[in-house]
């Protein structure tokens, strides 16, 4: 009977020390899974005389990426975005230069079959920058669609 219970002893401390490596795997795991989740993608929209191109950076639920327009007859205007990704929708602040100011306004797009539909509705300005009045009725599709292209 004495040598059952160091014995017993062992084999629980041994059980303990296995289930607090097998907690570090799963955490370690769930790192490994963070990184997973980060990509890059890159979009284009070109349509007669206009054009616009997007690179996303993606990590978990961050967005992150440059945007530049090239309308026809119109001042083009380069800059970065910085966002959420809600879904299949991502919502994203554009600061861009367009002539010679730095300009702040909200953009949405919702996914779609491999596309961007960029968001149209009613703006307001908000502390300097222009926004959505009211992301539910946004309507998607009216305007730039956005197709998946090769990143440069």
């Amino acid at each position: 009977m004495k040598n059952i219970i160091p014995g017993f002893a062992i084999l629980l401390s041994t059980l303990a020390a296995c289930q607090g490596t097998s907690t570090k795997t799963t955490s370690s795991d769930a790192e490994v899974g963070k990184t997973q989740l980060s990509m890059k993608q890159c979009f284009q929209h070109i349509a007669q005389k206009d054009s616009a191109f997007l690179s996303l950076d993606t990590k978990n639920n961050q967005v992150s990426g440059q945007l530049s327009y090239r309308l026809y007859e119109k001042d083009k205007n380069n800059g970065t975005v910085a966002g959420v990704v809600k879904g299949d929708t991502i919502i994203a602040d554009y600061t861009f230069q367009s002539e010679g100011m730095t300009s702040t306004r909200q953009v949405v797009w919702l996914k779609k079959n491999g596309q961007l539909l960029e968001a149209t509705g009613d703006i307001e300005e908000v502390n300097g920058k222009m926004k959505f009045k009211n992301l539910s009725k946004l309507s998607f599709g009216k305007s730039m669609i956005f197709e998946e292209t090769t990143c440069k």
